[in-house]
């Protein structure tokens, strides 16, 4: 069964991101570095599902280009998938252009792979392996 995991949501600041959240009386997961990424993370529990707050940690990570880009707010929308291996062998076989054909280990230990936008109409969309 497919599920959304998590939206990813590019911010300058972890802090200041985190406020509304927490004037809302939300539940925020302590900070995480993810040093590959070269980012910050802090997740946000909403139902079934979370929002992961992404600060960057070096101006050359993905996140800070983004953000020069296009401005802080929606990164990336995360489907949770049962068999991230096979997901991804299926994605290839049927030549779907992936970011990366490596799977990587990210925030939390889950294992992951971001879909191109442009296989997506628009949208990264990033795989991971549900537990």
């Amino acid at each position: 069964m497919f599920t959304i995991d998590h939206l990813g949501i590019a911010v300058k600041s972890l802090a200041t991101a985190k406020a509304i959240y927490q004037k809302l009386g939300m539940t925020i997961s302590p900070e995480e570095l993810v040093e590959a990424e070269q980012v910050r993370v802090v997740m946000v529990p909403v139902g079934e599902a979370r929002l992961e707050l992404l600060e960057p940690t070096s101006e050359n990570s993905v996140i800070a280009k983004f953000i020069a880009k296009h401005g802080e707010g929606l990164h990336h929308v995360s489907l949770r998938v049962p068999d991230l291996t096979a997901a991804v062998a299926r994605l290839k076989k049927d030549g779907v252009r992936l970011v990366s054909e490596d799977i990587k280990v990210g925030a939390g230990g889950h294992r992951y792979v971001f879909v191109h936008p442009s296989s997506t109409g628009g949208v990264l969309l990033e795989l991971v392996e549900g537990h």
